[in-house]
């Protein structure tokens, strides 16, 4: 393959649920030994917090289960849309409108949550806010989920070939 796979975790400001699935999935990765093909970032369809840290309670549950805590907050762009060898993903049924709003048609556009092993019904698949909830444990247990089903999707489909 001559350049990298690149996932792109999106919800809406980009300090939450993005920035958690961005770190996670890095770790996952690493432990694969496919740092080499998959780059990993995050990003936000609203630019309320570009240059911000993750927030404090996703710092807080990433720390307690060991996993380093990267990256600051950026928006989206149409080029990030465009761009070839990609997978948008969407935390929710929301930011992925606002997604598809920026190109109609992306080949890669998933939601996380339709990669967990797990039977889930389409209003299931939103990972929730814990910006509002507060609950980021529960998020923490489904972006793993997420995550972990999206790994095992991009080796077993041949797209790391």
């Amino acid at each position: 393959m001559s350049e990298k796979l690149k996932v792109i975790f999106v919800c809406l400001g980009n300090i939450c649920r993005s920035p958690m699935a961005e770190c996670i999935m890095r770790e996952l990765v690493a432990e694969e030994g496919l740092a080499d093909k998959i780059e990993i970032d995050s990003a936000g369809t609203a630019g309320y917090h570009v240059g911000d840290p993750p927030h404090p309670g996703t710092q807080a549950i990433l720390t307690e289960h060991g996993i380093e805590v990267v990256g600051r907050s950026r928006q989206i762009t149409a080029a990030d849309m465009r761009a070839k060898n990609t997978w948008i993903i969407a935390m929710d049924s929301s930011n992925k409108r606002n997604l598809e709003r920026l190109n109609d048609f992306h080949p890669n556009l998933h939601m996380l949550l339709s990669f967990a092993n797990s039977p889930l019904t389409p209003a299931d698949l939103a990972v929730p806010d814990p910006y509002y909830t507060g609950d980021f444990e529960t998020v923490y247990k489904l972006v793993t989920a997420g995550c972990r089903g999206l790994l095992n999707s991009l080796q077993t489909s041949g797209a790391l070939t």
